[in-house]
C-alpha cells in the first residue's frame, strides 16, 4: 500500500508523533511519502527517519510573547501560495492519504475526492473531552484547518469517548531520575525572561531548551539548542518538565512518570483545553503566566504519575493492515484496558 502522510510542522509534537508512526509503517512494509508544512525547510532537525520527505510552506500560527495572534497569522498567510501548493500536489498514485492536522495534504485530497484519515490530538476535539478557552474563530480553525473523513483522536484518557491513547515512544521506565533536575521547554516565551524567572531556585538544576538558546550566567541553569537526542536524554532522567501545554511532550512526560507544569499559549484553545484536562485528571499543574510563586510550589511538590501507555502506533498500523474496520467501543475499550495510572514520588 502506498501512503501519502502530511504532517503539521509548526510544533515539534506533530513531528515527534510522525517519527513513531514512520518506524511502524516502514516495519510493516508500507511505502510512505511524508510531507511537512508550517516552518522553513532549514528549521527541521533530526529528520532522517522520513526517507526523503517533502516540504511545502502551508499555514502556521503566529505567536508573540506566549500568545497566538490570529490577526498576524492572517496577515502573514499567503493564500495564493497555499492554493498553489494544494493544486500542485498530485495524490493519484496513493492508496491512502493521512493527515496529522496538515492542511495542504487534507485540502488537496478533498479537491481530488480522496478519503483522508486524520490521526492526531486535534481530531479528539470531535468528541466530548475537556474544553476551555474556546471562541468562534478557534472552533472554526479546529474544524476546517485540516479536515478529515475519518478521524483517530488521541488523548491522555478516553473520557468515555472512542479515542485512543497518545502515539509516543514507549521506553523502559527510568530507574535513576534526578530529583532536582528539571527540563524547561517554553519555545513561545522570551528565553531570557525564562532564565531570569528561574534564577532564584538555586537548589534545582534547569536544562532550558529553546529555538534560539538564551545566555545563562547561573551555574544551575544550562541553556541548550534544540536537539531531539539531547532533549530525550535530559527528559529521561529528570524529575519534571516545565513547558507549554502541547499534547505530545506532556504525553511523553506521563509515560516516563515526570512531574508536569504547563503554561498554555494564550488564545490557543487546544493548549488551554490540554491544561484543563491535565488539571481534571490530576496529571499535572498549570500556570497561565510566568509565575514564580506557582513554580516554587510545584518544584517542592513531590507527586507525579506514571501512565503506562501501549504502543499505539503499532495498534494503528495493524488496524490499517486489517482493512481499517470501524473503531467501535469494543475496539477502543480493549486498547485502554492495558493503561494504568501509577503514583510516583520524587
Amino acid at each position: 500500500m502506498k501512503i501519502f502522510y502530511g504532517v503539521q510542522g509548526t510544533g515539534n509534537g506533530h513531528i515527534t508523533r510522525a517519527r513513531v508512526m514512520a518506524k511502524e509503517l516502514y516495519a510493516a512494509g508500507f511505502d510512505v511519502t511524508f510531507q511537512f508544512t508550517g516552518r522553513p525547510a532549514d528549521k527541521y532537525f533530526d529528520m532522517e527517519v522520513f526517507n526523503g520527505y517533502q516540504v511545502k510552506t502551508g499555514l502556521t500560527f503566529n505567536t508573540h510573547n506566549g500568545q497566538v495572534s490570529y490577526v498576524k497569522t492572517a496577515l502573514d498567510a499567503s493564500p495564493i501560495r497555499f492554493v498553489r501548493d494544494i493544486n500542485s500536489l498530485d495524490l493519484s498514485a496513493y492508496d491512502l492519504v493521512i493527515s496529522d492536522f496538515e492542511p495542504v495534504t487534507a485540502w488537496a485530497a478533498k479537491r481530488q475526492k480522496k478519503k483522508v484519515l486524520g490521526i492526531g490530538h486535534q481530531y479528539a476535539f470531535r468528541h466530548k473531552i475537556p474544553r476551555a478557552g474556546g471562541d468562534p474563530i478557534a472552533e472554526q480553525v479546529m474544524k476546517y484547518f485540516a479536515p478529515a473523513d475519518i478521524g483517530i483522536g488521541l488523548h491522555w484518557h478516553h473520557f468515555g469517548q472512542p479515542i485512543l491513547p497518545p502515539i509516543i515512544e514507549t521506553p523502559a521506565f527510568p530507574q535513576n531520575s534526578q530529583a532536582n533536575k528539571i527540563v524547561v521547554y517554553l519555545p513561545f516565551e522570551d528565553p531570557q525572561a525564562v532564565v531570569k524567572l528561574l534564577c532564584p531556585f538555586e537548589n534545582f538544576e534547569f536544562h532550558v531548551y529553546s529555538p534560539e538558546p538564551a545566555v545563562s550566567k547561573y551555574p544551575h541553569i544550562v541553556c541548550k539548542q534544540l536537539s531531539r537526542a539531547g532533549f530525550q536524554r535530559d527528559l529521561y532522567d529528570c524529575a519534571g518538565i516545565i513547558s507549554n501545554a502541547g499534547f505530545e511532550l506532556a504525553s511523553e512526560s506521563l509515560q516516563l512518570g515526570k512531574k508536569i507544569l504547563v503554561k498554555p499559549l494564550h488564545a490557543q484553545m487546544e493548549q488551554i483545553s490540554n491544561a484543563e484536562a491535565l488539571k481534571q485528571l490530576g496529571y499535572g499543574h498549570t500556570m497561565f503566566d510566568l509565575d514564580d510563586a506557582v513554580i516554587e510550589d510545584w518544584l517542592h511538590n513531590p507527586h507525579a504519575v506514571h501512565v503506562t501507555y501501549p504502543n499505539i502506533a503499532k495498534v494503528i498500523v495493524q488496524w490499517l493492515k486489517d482493512g481499517m474496520p470501524e473503531m467501535d467501543a469494543e475496539f477502543t475499550e480493549r486498547v485502554w484496558e492495558s493503561v494504568q495510572v501509577l503514583p510516583i514520588k520524587y
